[in-house]
């Protein structure tokens, strides 16, 4: 069993920043890639941000420039910086981790998402 527990969401106004947390747990042996989604009311989740093991980065264009990906690998955190944020940026945002984990001596590998949490941006 892995759980994504993730913190930081919240209300902020245009131009402002937010800094999200995400951080695995449980039956772990490794973390491979890690990202960020967002889904808003009425639209497909779409992907953020990524970083793999090997901190290589990839970023949704309307993240580029403003949105910073990074990860604690001895704590099996991953950490989105949101700078200069629009309206449009509100949405829930969910964490994603690709993890090689263990069930009743098999070891297999799979996608594991949080809960999610709301960043509204004020106009």
């Amino acid at each position: 069993q892995v759980q994504l527990v993730e913190s930081g969401g919240g209300l902020v106004q245009a131009g402002g920043s937010m800094r999200l947390s995400c951080a695995a747990s449980g039956s772990i042996r490794s973390v491979n890639a890690m990202g960020w989604y967002r889904q808003a009311p009425g639209k497909q989740r779409e992907l953020v941000a990524l970083i793999t093991s090997a901190d290589n980065t990839n970023y949704a264009d309307s993240a580029k420039g403003r949105f910073t990906i990074s990860r604690d690998n001895a704590n099996n955190t991953v950490y989105l910086q949101m700078d200069s944020l629009k309206p449009d940026d509100t949405a829930v945002y969910f964490c994603n981790a690709d993890v090689s984990t263990y069930s009743h001596g098999y070891s297999f590998r799979a996608g594991f998402w949080g809960q999610g949490t709301q960043v509204t941006v004020s106009s």
